[in-house]
């Protein structure tokens, strides 16, 4: 008999297979004590099995490429982190086994983060999965992980680490379902990345049993559980007319009646940048820095290695813009030689811009190394800084600019509540604004971004949510400036629709995004976006929004 599920849908289109569930996790090991004279060598064991795992992550990383690599060193880093082996090294000498060392260090860690107010929670999947291939070689257990299978299936975990999910093969994984995570975890922002289908926070996605067959929209996040024969007709009619609908779909973002929106790819360095391309993005609307940061935790990297860098994303798109976001370090990305390590609550601490400016060197470096990449190329540069909180901010960040030679647009990003609220202020100091809808959300609701227990909340169809994004797109156009949106919010197409109605002037997301994207504002006319704009605005719940706009554009 056919049930109905419901989680929250991440990555777009259909999935129909029997199911495969993730291998359990790696037990956690035996309290054992060991002797004194045993200690120098079960530290030994524990070092190899770190350095092992680390190199294991970093060429996973570099066999999926892209965004993908960016997530698995920054994993291979949690791995041989300095404070954690330290502390591993302590236990193993009072007592503990090399497993034992590690489980109980990691669980330490656990912890400090639950204890820093939860804003790390969102990580908690990628220490798990680091903690749990250490343990599981000096074990000498297999790594649980994607199920083998001659045949095609979807997969149901607890959660999925990115590990695992940078390497799911589509041609055998149709799509995957979560318990656990958040539209905007790695999982989902990889989901997205690889073009299958997925839905996180989906409770008791668990329970289904092996072998049943299932449905997945990961459009609407439903799974139909035993669907009918008439209900999978139903889901492929949809899947084949989306198919047509892309394949027919080209050139620059516009509504059907020539609105233009440009539509751009969000990149976290060089290795994204033909997936953009081939998609068909009209520039970059973000490019994340950081990723070039993390590389090592302790420096940052030299001005020459960033100019390589930012010049191949720049070389990629001429006559095109590229927007960059200067490092965004802190809260769930920190570095050691830039942010504090005492902090109660990272995610409202000294985060982004705060940062940068508290370590100018860093940012002039910075500006100054953007500044050299663009020397000589017909691209249209624009640089924007993370959490700016109101014009102090704005002005600073266009100072430091013009004082490192910058000639590009200078712009600021919109993530915290205040600088929606206070929009036209902001843009007396730079020439744009850009939307980070992931943590506006999180802020604006108080809601941990990474959670799924609030993942209603991250919802970007929340009219709380809509009403601060018009608040900016509005502010924009009464200065006679842009606004966009870079965050997960542009990558669902009906949602572009409703974001365009908004007054939002460009709509950056992953590069598999586009294509949907586009093929969906062709369907229809600027007034359509505008009154389904105000229908969505005027609900109450997320879901009565989303309903009131589809029903708006489908002539309801």
């Amino acid at each position: 008999m056919e049930t109905t599920l419901r989680g929250v849908g991440v990555s777009h289109g259909v999935a129909i297979g029997e199911v495969r569930h993730m291998g359990t996790a790696v037990l956690e090991p035996p309290a054992k004590q060991i002797t004194a004279d045993e200690a120098e060598r079960e530290q030994g064991r524990a070092r190899k099995a770190v350095s092992a795992v680390a190199a294991d992550l970093i060429a996973r990383g570099q066999l999926a490429g892209g965004e993908a690599q960016h997530v698995l060193e920054a994993q291979a880093m949690i791995a041989e982190d300095p404070e954690l082996m330290a502390d591993v090294d302590r236990r193993i000498a009072v007592g503990s086994t090399a497993e034992r060392g590690v489980y109980d260090a990691f669980a330490a860690y656990r912890d400090l983060l639950a204890g820093a107010g939860e804003y790390m929670a969102g990580r908690v999947a990628d220490l798990d999965d680091v903690r749990n291939r250490i343990v599981a070689r000096l074990l000498g257990v297999p790594m649980p992980g994607v199920p083998d299978s001659d045949e095609p299936y979807v997969l149901i975990a607890r959660d999925l680490a990115p590990a695992d999910t940078a390497l799911l093969d589509p041609a055998l994984v149709l799509g995957f379902v979560t318990e656990e995570g958040g539209p905007t975890s790695h999982s989902a922002i990889l989901a997205r990345a690889l073009g299958v289908p997925a839905i996180v926070a989906l409770p008791g996605a668990g329970e289904i049993a092996e072998g049943t067959v299932i449905a997945v929209d990961g459009s609407t996040g439903d799974v139909f559980v035993e669907p009918t024969a008439e209900k999978r007709a139903e889901l492929e009619a949809a899947a084949a007319e989306r198919k047509a609908a892309l394949a027919a779909s080209s050139g620059p973002g516009a509504t059907s009646d020539g609105h233009k929106v440009p539509l751009l790819a969000n990149v976290g360095g060089p290795a994204d940048v033909p997936a953009a391309v081939e998609a068909g993005a009209e520039g970059v609307g973000l490019f994340r820095t950081e990723f070039l940061f993390l590389d090592d935790s302790k420096k940052a990297p030299s001005e020459e290695k960033q100019i390589e860098s930012y010049r191949k994303v720049l070389e990629a798109f001429p006559e095109g813009r590229v927007v960059v976001r200067v490092l965004d370090a802190g809260a769930d990305k920190p570095l050691d030689f830039l942010t504090p390590t005492d902090e109660p609550n990272p995610a409202l601490g000294v985060r982004g811009l705060r940062s940068l400016l508290d370590h100018p060197d860093v940012l002039r470096t910075q500006l100054t190394a953007l500044a050299k990449a663009a020397e000589g190329l017909p691209v249209y540069l624009e640089v924007m800084a993370p959490m700016v909180a109101d014009r102090i901010d704005a002005k600073a960040f266009a100072d430091a600019c013009r004082e490192a030679g910058l000639k590009a647009k200078f712009g600021a990003m919109v993530e915290i509540p205040s600088a929606a609220l206070r929009a036209r202020s902001i843009l007396q100091e730079v020439e744009f604004l850009s939307l980070g809808t992931n943590d506006l959300a999180q802020y604006a609701f108080a809601a941990d971004r990474q959670v799924g227990a609030v993942s209603r909340l991250q919802d970007p169809w929340q009219p709380a949510l809509l009403d601060l994004i018009a608040m900016s797109a509005e502010a924009a156009r009464a200065e006679g400036k842009s606004c966009g949106v870079c965050g997960e919010a542009a990558s669902d197409p009906l949602l572009a629709c409703v974001l365009t109605g908004l007054g939002v002037t460009s709509l950056s997301m992953g590069a598999a995004s586009i294509p949907y994207v586009r093929a969906t504002l062709a369907k229809y006319t600027l007034a359509q976006c505008e009154r389904a704009a105000a229908a969505a605005r005027a609900a109450d719940s997320a879901e009565e929004a989303r309903v009131a706009a589809q029903a708006v554009l489908s002539g309801e």
